[in-house]
């Protein structure tokens, strides 16, 4: 291994490694904060912040999971959005199931949706949904299903590029349109909300909030570990030299078609991981979750945070989405103009992102010369040393 790969290695792991360590003190902090430290503390943590950065970690994980693909394997894809939204559908449905007769209408098979459309029987595909495994099962199951046939189709065909970026926006909307309509069982535009609790436990208690913020650091800290092991091995090789030449990697005999699946697939499940812990905490999920303008935000969360870094996409969604949480409220007009200049001053004067201004910073305080007087002390010494 050559000493820029080697340093290149251990820069990541270091990287990975504060990391990790912030997602660990948040984890412990933010439990603490707020169970421990009385209200009027100006230490403590409301449930609603504590809301916001669950919903945060959540689009941490889908960073990464778009990094995966466009990072690495140099697939942009702006319908990732699709995948969390069917995660997060999948997790609505256990909910609403769990609902029962304490709904307003009383019914304990049908949601109250159905009762309100008049629908006389509970859909085919909502049975098994009163089991939480199985719920678990059908939020990675479903996303990767619709991205096996996608990609499997699409990889085939050799579409790349700026076609494939369209095609997966045109899959995203097609979705926004489909889930839209009120037969298809799914609540229609007001999707599912006014949720009681999950696995038996009060989902507006703030122990179970606490919970489900632990597990979602601990679900975002596992999707890092998982994406760096791949990156960093033969696959992840491959997965970049096809990204950097198809052609290629293909004339040396890989099949291009296959890792670039294997890799969509995998990030489709990482998406629809963070949607199914996005919905017990924020309490609703609906249609608008498809919308192509979300895939678009997650892109540029990436950009901003550092294409081909993770840690810095992880980061870049925590803090685009916090400035979004901010100026949504002090100046809702002027948000999206914000965010596209964000993106368009991102991409001329920090092409890497903020992961690539640090690295920077860096490699220029390890190449700085030595202080005129450290060296001259290391002189005298040295000359000390020699006359003894």
């Amino acid at each position: 291994m050559s000493g820029a790969r080697r340093w290149t290695t251990i820069e990541h792991d270091r990287a990975g490694a504060v990391f990790l360590g912030l997602i660990a003190a948040l984890a412990i902090a933010a439990p603490v904060l707020n169970q421990l430290v009385p209200a009027s503390s100006p230490f403590h943590l409301s449930t609603y912040s504590l809301t916001l950065i669950g919903k945060y970690l959540c689009y941490a994980m889908l960073a990464l999971a778009v990094d995966l693909i466009w990072g690495y394997a140099g697939i942009l894809s702006l319908g990732h959005a699709a995948f969390f939204a069917l995660g997060g559908y999948a997790m609505g449905m256990y909910l609403m199931r769990q609902v029962g007769a304490r709904g307003v209408y009383g019914d304990p098979v049908l949601p109250d949706f159905m009762v309100f459309l008049n629908w006389q029987t509970l859909p085919w595909f909502w049975v098994g949904f009163t089991h939480f495994g199985y719920a678990l099962f059908m939020t990675a199951a479903v996303p990767a299903a619709l991205a096996f046939v996608f990609g499997w189709l699409a990889f085939r065909s050799r579409v790349t590029g700026v076609y494939f970026s369209i095609i997966t926006q045109a899959l995203s909307y097609a979705l926004l349109l489909a889930f839209f309509r009120n037969d298809m069982g799914f609540g229609g535009n007001n999707g599912f909300t006014d949720f009681k609790d999950i696995l038996g436990f009060d989902l507006h208690a703030d122990g179970t909030r606490v919970a489900l913020l632990v597990i979602t650091a601990a679900a975002l800290a596992a999707s890092y570990l998982a994406c760096r092991a791949i990156v960093d091995s033969r696959v992840g090789r491959i997965i970049r030299a096809i990204r950097d030449a198809e052609s290629r990697a293909r004339f040396l005999g890989y099949r291009v078609e296959s890792y670039k699946l294997w890799v969509f697939v995998f990030s489709a499940v990482l998406a629809g991981i963070a949607g199914a812990l996005y919905v017990p905490q924020v309490g609703i999920i609906n249609p608008s979750e498809f919308a192509p303008i979300n895939s678009i935000e997650a892109v540029i969360w990436v950009a901003v945070g550092g294409r081909g870094t993770l840690f810095g996409a992880a980061m870049g969604a925590v803090l685009v989405n916090y400035a979004k949480t901010y100026f949504t409220g002090a100046l809702p007009e002027l948000w999206l103009y914000a965010l596209g200049a964000l993106f368009v001053l991102v991409t001329l004067f920090l092409p890497r992102g903020l992961a690539g201004l640090g690295r920077a910073a860096d490699a220029r305080f390890r190449l700085a010369p030595p202080h005129p007087l450290s060296g001259r002390s290391d002189r005298t010494s040295a000359c000390r040393s020699g006359a003894n």
